[in-house]
């Protein structure tokens, strides 16, 4: 894939500022874009959009392939007559800065599932088409099994699959049946909230391709055990006769963590897969490609070779590494798809064989210059050293805020970054508006700044600290947080490093 020179900004929907207590696909979103518009800017960085489940991590999801509920907007089910007005004037108040994930799903929920009874009561025949014909689409492949599996859960109280009854568990066609009868108006309400995401946010795509804007989407490389997609293919998995996992994913220790990161997903059997074509990674990345522009493939190594832990093991160390698909998978979806726009999250561990499969395809990797200042001048990711199809970031969503990173950063660390800087940066966005400036002046294709870093903000708004299983992922831009100021400096510099998009303005 060939980047054009380009800048864009990283925020998750979630972030989105709105009145209940979570970003949503709302007039916000679509002002967001009209931000990104103003400010120059051509690509739309988000994480993953699937429905979250433990620990909110948009890395652990219910579905491989379904929309996150949550962000549906509420006043448009409102508009549509699903939701009453009452419901959202009586909305609790939550706090701004952050999302209070549990208190907003248990209101949200009871109202998004309420939306399907109004739907079906009013049985408006050309809405009813739109969904059926939604349905057909995608049933077969993911759509029947996720709302299946939602309404399974919540029947059985949010327990993990491997807890249900050994009929469901083991997927025997009687109990399913059955229970397919007696939950399927749960299952269909679960079908109607994706079809209400997918049709909120093709049109929000639409909007922002229109004007210029390219989403950059993120599809991580492992699943959640407790997961539609492992309890209905549990083939594809190295599970037990119970259908637990025997080993899991995780990464050695690294600059994160010196036990390593222990993941806990199951690994996939590329064998099995491999015999059906990869099929399953085909139809994933189809579907992803319906919600985003270009895809950011999360930990792309892991395709080379993976890490394997022994399930039960409490940290990393104890892992090998695994020969992953390799190439094959990738030819095999770009024999099915065509060329697909693919960024290679290629940090960490990384090997000559990892760049070698990343090279072949193409596929522009990653530069954070958080890491760029704690070795010598060799360092691959100072700006000296990038090739110019590459992906360079102040930080990703794992790492501290540019400020927080330079407060707690060795010494010699903040020396050397203000020695190749070549100045001390002024209070005027200081340390994280001089590193944009040193992304943006670089040769990388493409640079994308978080929201955080435009912001100038500290610590407690960082969105993920990887190994810490509660209080990520929550961070929320206050409204009109981005000043005339901030956009216009933002517009300024993309536009000195020949990286703008064109002003609507």
């Amino acid at each position: 894939m060939k980047l054009e020179r380009s800048a864009g900004l990283l925020l998750h929907p979630t972030s989105l500022p709105g009145r209940f207590g979570i970003g949503e696909i709302n007039d916000m979103a679509y002002r967001w874009v009209d931000t990104l518009v103003s400010a120059r800017q051509t690509v739309w960085q988000v994480l993953p959009l699937g429905p979250t489940g433990y620990g909110d991590s948009p890395y652990q999801t219910f579905s491989a392939f379904a929309g996150n509920p949550l962000l549906i907007d509420l006043a448009r089910l409102v508009r549509e007559g699903y939701v009453p007005r009452q419901a959202l004037e009586e909305a609790p108040v939550f706090a701004e800065e952050r999302v209070d994930f549990g208190s907003v799903i248990t209101w949200k929920k009871p109202l998004l599932l309420g939306a399907y009874q109004q739907f079906a009561a009013r049985t408006d025949p050309a809405e009813m088409a739109a969904f059926n014909a939604f349905c057909a689409e995608h049933d077969a492949l993911w759509l029947h099994d996720y709302a299946f599996f939602m309404a399974l859960k919540e029947h059985f109280g949010g327990k993990a699959w491997d807890t249900w009854p050994g009929e469901l568990r083991r997927r025997e066609l009687a109990a399913l049946a059955t229970w397919g009868e007696r939950l399927s108006s749960t299952i269909v309400a679960h079908k109607f909230l994706q079809y209400q995401f997918f049709e909120q946010w093709s049109e929000l795509k639409r909007y922002a391709n229109q004007h210029g804007i390219q989403i950059l989407g993120d599809i991580p490389i492992y699943v959640a055990y407790d997961s539609a997609d492992v309890w209905a293919r549990q083939d594809l998995f190295h599970l037990d006769e119970e259908g637990r996992p025997t080993v899991v994913a995780g990464v050695p220790p690294d600059y994160f963590s010196p036990t390593g990161q222990l993941w806990g997903n199951p690994l996939y059997r590329w064998d099995v897969m491999a015999a059906q074509g990869h099929q399953w990674w085909i139809e994933r990345v189809r579907m992803m490609l319906h919600q985003v522009d270009m895809v950011r493939f999360d930990h792309f190594r892991g395709f080379e070779a993976y890490w394997e832990v022994p399930a039960g093991e409490e940290t990393a160390v104890n892992g090998r590494w695994v020969e992953g698909p390799g190439a094959e998978l990738f030819e095999a979806l770009f024999n099915t798809l065509g060329e697909v726009p693919i960024i290679a999250e290629d940090l960490g561990v990384i090997t000559p064989e990892v760049e070698a499969l990343r090279d072949r395809f193409g596929f522009p990797g990653m530069k954070i210059l958080q890491f760029a200042f704690d070795d010598d001048v060799t360092n691959p990711y100072l700006p000296h050293n990038y090739e110019r199809n590459c992906v360079v970031y102040t930080g990703s969503h794992d790492n501290d805020t540019t400020r927080g990173w330079f407060a707690s950063a060795p010494e010699r660390e903040r020396a050397f970054c203000l020695s190749y800087l070549g100045y001390t940066p002024p209070g005027r966005g200081g340390i994280a508006w001089a590193l944009m400036r040193l992304a943006a002046s670089s040769v990388a294709a493409l640079a994308i700044f978080p929201v955080q870093d435009v912001l100038s903000l500290g610590s407690e708004a960082r969105m993920n600290v990887p190994s810490q299983a509660a209080g990520n992922w929550a961070w929320r831009l206050p409204a009109n947080a981005l000043s005339g100021d901030h956009i216009a400096r933002l517009a300024e510099l993309v536009e000195t490093y020949g990286r703008a998009g064109t002003s609507t303005d």
